[in-house]
């Protein structure tokens, strides 16, 4: 069964199964937040412009922190760093809750403080990425690697679900206080953890220090392209802009989405934990490039076959669902493999700097693939968008494995 279900040998070491354990009730917690955000803006305003401002203000600091966050996470001690970023969020949480149970009801105030946590956010994920390599062997880090996304596509689908519920139920105030009080796990698990400081080729993180960790990247041609496929993917294969016109026009729900749009924001993440879950096989994977094209290639035919099945009408709607949540499941893979590339290849001194580039990406990436697909949407309808954009995925893919060989030929050596 060791060979099907996932891999939990990483569990054996305490400092990441604390982290670990932690992150389950954390990510809850933050996709709480997920929802409570935007619903205040809302509540105050009226306006989706301002809800869709809320991704201007989180963006800019996921782009900006995470660069110098990663460079921070290679000039100085990781556990102290994530120490302080920790005690940032908790701080933010904090704040959140006091300004929605005193009613201060201004909606700046509250763009300004997610602009704030997703800003410790940015510093906090690439440094807790750099952290596994110094906890774990190499060849354990495929399964790290599959647990923590199963836990964070577990917190997607039961943290919005459990906020919809709470934010009708309790209010506003306490989604924010719940979150607040479950990172303290987290905080906990970070005190516990050992002094982690940079080796003797640590540089002051800076402008230059940023710069330099790009040039590396572009030296090395098998990190280069494993944030090429992914910005493939997530450019021309992220059909989600197109979720709430599709909901209503494609599948027949109501105005609004109502329960089909639920299911279709919930599809790929419950692919992706069933895809942690029978995630077994990757450390037994030693062609980890070749893994991630075919994985991607997946990904793009799934959201080819999400788009011909939309084009069925509402009865396609199993189908359609039945292939996001395959798309989830290849998703899974290929981050958990290209994160895995991006931990054992970095050199130590360089790996916050490129987790840094990593969360850019991760997070940029979506971004861009919302604007592109709404404008193809507007252009040849949603379906033709969602359709087209898994072909292009696939071609995108194929050409660039092609122009960097060395991705194809990449293998773990044991």
């Amino acid at each position: 069964m060791s060979r099907v279900f996932a891999d939990t040998t990483p569990l054996q070491n305490p400092h990441f199964r604390r982290l670990w354990t932690a992150e389950i009730i954390t990510v809850i917690g933050a996709q709480m937040t997920v929802v409570a955000v935007p619903a205040q803006i809302y509540g105050i305003t009226g306006s989706s412009a301002y809800v869709g401002l809320a991704g201007l203000f989180g963006l800019v600091p996921l782009i900006v922190f995470g660069l110098w966050g990663g460079a921070l996470a290679d000039a100085m001690d990781r556990r102290s760093l994530m120490m302080i970023t920790t005690v940032g969020l908790c701080v933010t949480a904090l704040a959140f809750w006091a300004q929605a149970f005193l009613g201060i009801g201004n909606v700046w105030v509250v763009l300004g403080l997610f602009s704030v946590q997703q800003a410790f956010f940015a510093v906090n994920s690439p440094t807790r990425a750099a952290i596994y390599p110094r906890l774990l062997p190499f060849d354990q880090l495929p399964a790290a690697n599959s647990l923590h996304m199963t836990v964070m596509q577990f917190g997607a689908i039961v943290g919005p679900l459990s906020g919809g519920v709470l934010l009708a139920t309790v209010g506003l105030s306490w989604l924010y206080l719940i979150d607040s009080v479950f990172l303290f796990a987290t905080f906990w698990a970070v005190f516990k953890l050992p002094a982690l400081a940079p080796g003797a080729a640590a540089v002051k993180a800076g402008l230059r220090s940023v710069i330099d960790g790009f040039r590396y990247l572009a030296g090395h041609k098998v990190l280069l392209a494993s944030f090429i496929v992914d910005i493939i993917a997530m450019v021309f294969g992220m059909p989600r802009a197109l979720f709430p016109q599709m909901a209503e026009d494609s599948f027949g729900g109501p105005e609004g989405g109502g329960a089909v749009l639920g299911l279709l924001f919930a599809a790929m993440s419950i692919g992706a934990v069933l895809g942690g879950v029978f995630s077994g096989w990757l450390p037994r994977v030693r062609r980890q490039g070749l893994a991630v094209l075919v994985a991607i290639v997946l990904w793009g035919l799934t959201m080819l076959g999400f788009g011909l099945a939309a084009m069925g009408g509402p009865g396609w709607l199993w189908v359609a669902l039945g292939f996001l949540a395959l798309g989830g499941a290849a998703d899974m893979v290929s981050a958990a493999f290209r994160s895995t590339m991006l931990q054992q290849v970095a050199a130590d001194e360089v790996r916050g700097r490129l987790q840094g580039v990593f969360v850019v990406v991760v997070a940029g990436g979506p971004r861009i693939g919302d604007v592109a697909h709404g404008a193809a949407a507007y252009a040849v309808g949603t379906t033709v968008a969602a359709a087209g954009g898994g072909v292009l995925v696939v071609v995108g893919v194929v050409i660039a494995g092609l122009a960097l060989p060395a991705f194809i030929r990449y293998r773990v050596t044991r």
